[in-house]
């Protein structure tokens, strides 16, 4: 049995956006992660879906460092990531990168490729031929060595995000977290990204966290898919499993709505879904599911417990399919 590389336990990510009260003392508080757990096995990736909002890139920057959890855990290879206020140890930092959704901003335009690519290089202390492993990471994203000479500016989306890429690679890490990596890019390029990331993760059995909105894109490129509303976590089940049999009605609702092409297509999607309302915000998150005011399955129960996650038998006899839902049993 594959073993999980990234572990997150109870995670909770809230952050204090002002204060209300007469004497302006009772803080107002955004829960933009609110208790989720989910694992991520070696040399898979796991898709992290969810409408803006959601919460999914708060749990990207958390696990990269930027943010500190509120509460909950995450760790890597069994180590907690988060051991007091000690710094994360080096060894740690090279093991785990992150590739932006946009890499117009992620990239200094005022380094050249050289020099953005060697300064991970010359952090984490790799000072060996550091000209022949620039040349070798621009090869690794199919990109030619003079472009080392280049500037950010003077490279297309595509090409920044190849350079990007190569970036998250020079530490020869294990576990890259892509946040959003082909959003920012024309879908003619996107594909190119994607075949891109494939090709690395199969050639140095890399395990990716692969965050996005874009649902049709996971039904190929991930092993598991994790959909979040609101910070928490709906349902998470193999891709195949997901696909073909959602539970979750939010789930479904995101799946009725992905365009298609051919009547084939049409089939296989579950019965169009029609919320109502608008999301909640995360400020003033709803009493009982979060969902249920958009919810056309609702039960009574739902605005009064906040359901908890159980496991179904999935009927494509894969593994684990888990839904938070009082439609699936506990709610009694």
């Amino acid at each position: 049995m594959t073993t999980d590389i990234l572990t997150v336990a109870d995670l909770k990510k809230y952050f204090v956006i002002g204060h209300s009260g007469i004497l302006k003392r009772e803080p107002i508080t955004v829960k933009a992660v609110d208790g989720i757990s989910f694992g991520v096995r070696e040399g898979e990736t796991f898709g992290l879906v969810g409408e803006s909002g959601s919460g999914k890139s708060t749990v990207a920057y958390t696990t990269i460092g930027m943010y500190r959890p509120t509460e909950g855990s995450i760790s890597f290879r069994g180590r907690s990531l988060f051991d007091g206020n000690k710094e994360r140890p080096l060894a740690i930092k090279k093991e785990i990168q992150i590739v932006f959704q946009d890499p117009g901003s992620s990239l200094n335009p005022r380094r050249s490729i050289k020099q953005i690519l060697e300064l991970p290089l010359q952090v984490h202390r790799q000072d060996e031929n550091r000209l022949e492993q620039v040349v070798r990471l621009l090869e690794m994203v199919e990109l030619p060595p003079d472009y080392m000479q280049k500037y950010p500016q003077m490279l297309g989306g595509g090409e920044k995000q190849m350079v990007a890429i190569a970036r998250a690679l020079a530490t020869d890490p294990s576990f890259i977290i892509l946040d959003e990596p082909t959003s920012a890019l024309d879908v003619s390029i996107q594909a190119k990204i994607i075949n891109l990331l494939i090709r690395l993760q199969n050639e140095f059995h890399l395990s990716y966290l692969f965050i996005t909105h874009d649902l049709s894109l996971m039904r190929n490129v991930a092993s598991r898919v994790a959909i979040m509303y609101l910070g928490k976590i709906c349902e998470v089940a193999e891709a195949a499993e997901f696909f073909r049999n959602p539970y979750h009605p939010y789930t479904r609702m995101l799946l009725s709505s992905i365009p298609v092409i051919s009547e084939e297509e049409e089939k296989l999607k579950p019965k169009k879904i029609i919320s109502t309302g608008e999301i909640p915000s995360p400020v003033n998150v709803p009493t009982g599911c979060s969902f249920h005011l958009r919810c056309p399955a609702k039960l009574n129960v739902c605005s009064e417990v906040d359901p908890v996650m159980v496991e179904i038998e999935g009927q494509t006899g894969l593994a684990r399919h888990t839904v938070r839902c009082h439609l699936y049993g506990q709610a009694g």
